[in-house]
């Protein structure tokens, strides 16, 4: 909103400077963003006249001109033609600075001396362009500034408004705040209506079909008019607050506009149908031409302004071409209505069409104000383009809109704030601001909210006005009084960090992923129709049907994030998720949220070089992460099985983590359909542990055993064992024997092939013997060894080789 310092002073009394006045509506929460003060500076530019003017010597477009200032009579050669001896123009002496940094300077042109300059509107920063020199006045008195001589001086302040104020898009708006906090009242313009003898019903007629989006619609009728040029005093008027002079008629509008703040809207009355105005929504599909020249199509949520036979303008937002002012209009109905804001935002939005009226409509008009702004512009409209007024006024309001009323408490005020006004003192700032107070008790009010005030809606609102007026200076600097605490991590805390810093330094990179999925991607993953994976949360208002159900798995957007990855030539990956996934409670509201580690690789184990062989990544890579995350977690032990699997894994080459009886994750290579359903073309191994039981299982206490200081030595053993029986069994059963001098147990060879029976494999295990007490000799190793080997026999039924 831009307003100027005389503007506010035509409708305020105040004594303040521009810049105490830039305060003062700062602190009222009109916060100033921009200052500009015009002619300021530029009193080097005086009043002078033309004694002499004659032909440039040496130029045919110039003029030579003996001018003077009163005091000296100077030379100065001007290009300007509109002038002539005896006229007083405004002369900028040597040493002015004119807008844009532009110094006067004595010169010579063409040969001839200069000394100054005859000034343009345009110049002076007056008019955006001028076809010549201003010609002043002529009873203006010799060397005074001119902007003094003109009264132009003037400060232009750009307040940055928030959306809720739309009772402060208008000069008069302001001067209501200045008012208030200074404590004077507003000089509110009385618009007087000279009417002629002929009735408004014998020239127009207004219909609203629907009321709901325009609840008041008011007009007059304004016959004779001779379209032509603003005066001078609008046309700066305009151009201070931003806006371009049209014709006396339009400008009119926009100077009310700015003023009181409701958009008025002028048609041709001769263009208009049956000299009729029908207020209702448009038909779905309907094309209408605005003023800017750009055909809309318009929706039945669109309201339109019609007359007869067609629409003439997008109510609240623009007028159309066909019923604009024109050079030849002589008769003019004059609109002034209050539309529902929520149908018209929602129409400038789809329209992408934002002016002055729907910026006002949009935020809240003030329905009261609505004769009073109708009848400033038709006195006006009568005043600078000669039309008479038809009597009577069109006004149809069938349902008057209810006051609002909001209950206020003294002593929540007083609380909230930290202040301790009196309910006399409160009562006063209210009525400054020109609400109406009802005392219901000494401290209980009942206010009534002005029409303008859309903003108050509640009695926090009302409690802020009492703040904006008492001075947000005057409210009590209190430190806060609050309690240290010692905000440590949980033991769930650190180990999700823990595990997350255990991925990282394996080499992967965490991602995030959206909580939601598409249905239907769970049928790429291979789910049977009773997996309780596909039982899941959908949302009740999703934005778009993929993001419609929460995950109940983390895989889908890994795969998404790999496949995406893939397509950009990055084809070694190792990416990490630490995060929840959402699986329905029976009989509960909410589902249970557990966490879930899950991670992906895919590619080649270590960067090619020179030195090493470019291998894939396998079962056992992934294996190894599952056991460092194990170590790092002091879980065991545990057992690597080939039941309780997904079916997204490839059969024989993934297997489930067992702890006793819970069940940690599972680990393994992805099912080669599962590849192709997501557009991978290579191998892709996925772990998934659920991080609530490895957590459960977890230890906190890591045993630390100091190393022997004895040397060691091992034992081979070869056997064979049926392919059925999985390798582990063996080193387990080993460690069950639970012999002190076993350090380890260690299987070095797998072999399958000649000599060696079909649906039997040869088995090579590495068995390492150390005691912490003493150097360990053959003849102790032996029984021991011995020992290890008749329990294999007995237990397993292998064969030794």
């Amino acid at each position: 909103m831009i307003v100027t310092y005389n503007w506010l002073k035509e409708f305020v009394d105040f004594d303040l400077s521009p810049q105490e006045l830039s305060d003062l509506l700062t602190m009222l929460g009109l916060e100033v963003e921009g200052v500009r003060h015009v002619g300021g500076g530029l009193d080097e530019v005086v009043v002078a006249v033309v004694e002499e003017r004659s032909q440039h010597p040496n130029a045919d477009k110039l003029s030579l001109c003996r001018v003077n200032n009163g005091k000296e009579t100077l030379a100065i050669v001007c290009g300007a033609q509109n002038f002539k001896a005896g006229d007083k123009v405004a002369l900028a002496q040597i040493g002015a600075v004119l807008p844009g940094d532009f110094k006067i300077k004595r010169s010579k042109i063409r040969g001839e001396e200069s000394c100054g300059m005859l000034c343009s509107e345009k110049e002076l920063g007056l008019a955006a362009e001028s076809e010549g020199i201003i010609i002043l006045p002529t009873d203006l008195p010799l060397g005074v500034p001119v902007f003094d001589a003109l009264g132009l001086k003037d400060t232009i302040f750009e307040i940055g408004l928030t959306p809720n104020r739309a009772d402060c898009l208008s000069v008069v708006g302001i001067a209501r705040e200045i008012a208030a906090k200074l404590g004077t009242t507003v000089k509110y313009a009385r618009p007087s209506v000279k009417e002629s003898d002929v009735p408004i019903s014998e020239r127009a007629q207004v219909i609203v079909e629907d009321s709901d989006l325009c609840p008041r619609y008011t007009a007059r009728y304004i016959a004779g008019c001779s379209i032509g040029p603003s005066p001078a005093w609008l046309v700066r008027r305009l151009e201070a607050v931003g806006m371009r002079s049209i014709n006396n008629v339009v400008d009119v509008t926009n100077y009310v506009l700015m003023e009181y703040g409701h958009p008025l809207h002028a048609f041709d009355a001769d263009l208009l149908a049956g000299g009729k105005i029908v207020v209702r929504r448009a038909a779905a599909g309907e094309r209408f031409t605005t003023l800017d020249g750009q055909e809309r199509v318009l929706t039945e949520a669109d309201l339109t302004i019609r007359d007869g036979e067609k629409g003439v303008a997008l109510a609240g937002i623009m007028g159309g071409e066909n019923s604009e002012i024109r050079q030849e209009t002589s008769n003019i109905l004059l609109e002034s209505a209050y539309f529902n804001p929520s149908a018209i935002r929602r129409t400038s939005k789809r329209l992408g069409l934002h002016t002055e009226s729907s910026h006002r409509f949009e935020r809240g008009a003030d329905v009261d104000i609505l004769v009073t702004a109708l009848d400033r512009a038709a006195s006006l409209i009568a005043e600078l383009a000669g039309g008479r007024v038809a009597t009577g006024t069109i006004d149809v309001y069938p349902r008057p809109l209810s006051r609002r009323t909001v209950r206020f408490r003294v002593d929540q005020c007083n609380r909230l704030l930290g202040i301790q006004l009196t309910a006399d003192e409160m009562a006063v700032i209210f009525n400054r601001l020109e609400f109406k107070v009802n005392v219901v008790e000494p401290e209980l009010f009942d206010i009534d909210v002005p029409s303008c005030r859309v903003d108050i809606e509640r009695e926090i609102d009302l409690v802020e006005e009492v703040a904006r007026l008492n001075g947000y200076n005057n409210i009590p600097v209190t430190m806060p009084k609050a309690r240290v605490f010692s905000d440590r991590p949980t033991r769930h805390q650190r180990l999700e960090k823990q595990l997350r810093n255990v991925m990282v330094g394996q080499g992967f990179s965490e991602v995030i992923t959206f909580s939601f999925m598409a249905p239907g991607i769970l049928d790429k993953l291979l789910l049977a129709h009773d997996d309780p994976s596909r039982s899941v949360v959908r949302l009740r208002n999703p934005l778009v049907e993929e993001q419609s159900v929460m995950r109940t798995t983390l895989l889908p957007g890994l795969l998404d994030v790999a496949a995406r990855n893939i397509n950009y030539r990055m084809l070694t990956l190792r990416l990490f998720e630490l995060r929840r996934v959402y699986l329905p409670a029976e009989g509960q509201e909410l589902p249970r949220e557990p966490l879930h580690l899950a991670g992906i690789m895919t590619g080649v184990r270590y960067r090619e070089g020179w030195n090493q062989e470019r291998h894939q990544v396998d079962f056992y890579d992934v294996k190894g992460v599952i056991e460092h995350i194990l170590d790092e977690f002091a879980i065991g032990p545990v057992a690597f099985v080939q039941d309780r699997l997904d079916p997204y894994f490839h059969p024989g080459k993934a297997c489930s983590i067992l702890c006793g009886n819970e069940l940690l994750g599972s680990f393994g290579e992805l099912h080669p359909d599962i590849h192709d359903n997501f557009g991978i073309d290579q191998s892709v191994y996925y772990l998934d542990l659920d991080f609530e039981k490895l957590a459960m299982v977890s230890s906190d206490n890591v045993a630390i055993k100091p190393p022997s200081r004895f040397p060691d030595t091992f034992r081979d053993i070869a056997i064979l064992i049926k392919d059925e029986t999985p390798a582990s069994t063996i080193v387990e059963c080993i460690s069950g024997l639970r012999i002190r001098e076993v350090e380890c147990a260690e299987i070095f060879d797998h072999y399958k092939g000649s000599h060696v029976p079909e649906g039997f494999k040869s088995i090579a295990v590495r068995i390492r013997y150390r005691s912490h007490e003493k150097t360990l000799v053959d003849n102790e190793v032996t029984p021991l060894h011995q020992r290890i080997v008749d329990t294999l026999v007995k237990k397993l039924a292998v064969t030794i080789r």
